[in-house]
């Protein structure tokens, strides 16, 4: 299993590009061969966001999912 390398904000701005993209493949008036590749890229992006994983991030490191460490408060 890989690990998670996109953070939260990472996956929805992933989310919301896959969804724009998605609708442009069904309804711009472009060629088939653009509605393929607006779809496929659709897909990427989804299947990225859903998984938590980037491929051509592992190669770069880099990691959005990291954050500042949180300070547990003590009990009293």
């Amino acid at each position: 299993m890989l690990r998670q390398n996109e953070g939260t904000l990472d996956r929805d701005i992933r989310i919301v590009l896959a969804a724009l993209l998605g609708l442009l493949t069904l309804f711009a008036p472009v060629g088939i061969g653009w509605q393929i590749v607006l779809g496929m890229l659709a897909i990427l992006l989804f299947v990225t966001a859903a998984s938590g994983v980037c491929f051509f991030y592992i190669p770069l490191r880099i990691n959005t999912r990291d954050g500042p460490p949180k300070q547990v408060a003590a009990k009293k």
